[in-house]
């Protein structure tokens, strides 16, 4: 029976072997790190006595390859769901808020309705995004899109920044297209927010392991690819520092880790090099505080404009602040960043608090500094992600990096990971 080492246990990893072992393959997934997730993960932190995942991560209705993937590892119910799709949002510096509520079905008469969409705004300046369809190569959204428009700062820029974790200035116009296409452009069934329940493990990697295990896969943790030996066209051993693995005529290899570490196992393979950060914050508060205006239960979270932070969600008594395309942000001391992400907690939760506290009488806050959280999305790094195929006959990609033709979000890893299984099945028919 063929035997697949699958080289990274992140969501693309988990993916493509989930994929291969419910095909009935003989899978072993290689981990270097003692957990799997990668990215996506949760963990235990003393500091604020409470489960965290290390990011926030938000799915849409539209993502149905991420949601096929929780179906296979039976997860699919620890997302919260709500019926409605909507969106409230918070401009820090005003205290305006308001909901963005797309209709049904594809027509977006809601961007007629003053009440659905975002104050101030004009009707045309939403189908302005059609411009996005039509875009070049070498454009960015700020090139394609109008900055000066007041819903650039309320709709544009967020969505630009939460899914290509990239500036509009410097995103890939292209690349911001297909997420309007899958979501907006097709109402609200396909705009619902989903936001893991209990966490970021308990619906994305604990199933999975646990389907893994149950199908006689073997997961192994602590186990750095140090370097590939290859026969012509052909990954003939894995070096993994303290053994090798020899690879029969059989065995075939995904390669799922960032692009910089496939590029330096791989030679000649062209993948993006720059990345961009991701800054989140929790903080713990003396206990669960009430729903502000815009959030439900099942919608417990909050879009910031004027801020620090992006976007708040909302678990118990903990709080979660995050950041995209945070450059300028990463490079700044935890303890100024912790101060800014409490004057926007106080500020959108409407707290009853003072927003400039010392840290001595501030709550438990931990920042999370993710310094290579996605390749960076321009139109020059697009040309660089890779086909889950290449040149070596048992060798397959994976990556949120690869060419999907989605940002690098879950749904672009549960991509990957299948297209590489599909390369795997294809080559042993």
């Amino acid at each position: 029976m063929t035997r697949v080492h699958v080289i990274g246990a992140g969501i693309s990893g988990l993916s493509c072997a989930v994929r291969l072992a419910r095909e009935g393959r003989s899978v072993t997934l290689h981990e270097a790190a003692g957990q799997a997730g990668g990215r996506c993960r949760s963990y235990f932190d003393a500091k604020l006595d409470r489960s965290i995942d290390n990011g926030n991560h938000m799915l849409l209705s539209a993502n149905v390859a991420a949601l096929s993937y929780l179906e296979e590892i039976g997860a699919r119910h620890t997302l919260r769901a709500p019926q409605e799709a909507a969106y409230g949002f918070v401009d820090l510096r005003s205290g305006a808020r308001w909901t963005l509520r797309p209709n049904a079905g594809p027509l977006p008469w809601w961007i007629l309705v003053p009440g659905r969409r975002v104050p101030g705004t004009r009707p045309g300046a939403y189908l302005a995004g059609l411009r996005l369809a039509f875009a070049k190569p070498n454009q960015t959204v700020a090139e394609v899109l109008d900055p000066a428009d007041p819903l650039w700062e309320r709709f544009w820029k967020p969505l630009t920044v939460a899914a290509l974790n990239t500036a509009p200035e410097e995103a890939a116009a292209r690349l911001l297209w297909p997420v309007l296409r899958e979501t907006f452009g097709r109402g609200a069934a396909a705009c619902r927010p989903l936001i893991a329940r209990d966490g970021l493990a308990a619906s994305f990697i604990d199933p999975a392991l646990a389907l893994l295990r149950e199908a006689g896969a073997e997961v192994r943790f602590n186990r750095r690819l140090r370097a590939i030996a290859f026969a012509g066209d052909r990954a003939a051993q894995l070096d993994f520092g303290t053994d090798g693995v020899a690879l029969g005529p059989d065995a075939r290899v995904v390669i799922a880790v960032p692009p910089n570490v496939a590029a330096a196992l791989l030679p000649g393979l062209a993948a993006p090099q720059d990345s961009r950060p991701i800054v989140n914050g929790h903080i713990r508060l003396a206990q669960a505080p009430p729903l502000a205006p815009g959030m439900t239960a099942e919608r417990p979270f909050l879009g910031l404009v004027g801020g620090a932070a992006q976007w708040l969600f909302l678990r118990g008594d903990v709080v979660s602040l995050t950041v995209s395309a945070a450059a300028e942000l990463s490079t700044r001391p935890s303890e100024e960043i912790a101060a800014r992400f409490w004057a926007d907690t106080v500020r959108a939760l409407d707290l009853d608090l003072d927003p400039n506290l010392d840290p001595a009488e501030r709550p438990t806050i931990r920042i999370v500094k993710e310094r290579q959280a996605t390749f960076a999305q321009t139109p020059a790094a697009l040309g660089a992600r890779a086909p889950a195929r290449t040149r070596w006959a048992n060798l397959a990609l994976a990556g949120d990096w690869t060419d999907t033709g989605f940002p690098a979000t879950i749904e672009s890893a549960v991509r990957s990971g299948r297209a590489a299984a599909q390369v795997v099945t294809e080559d042993c028919r």
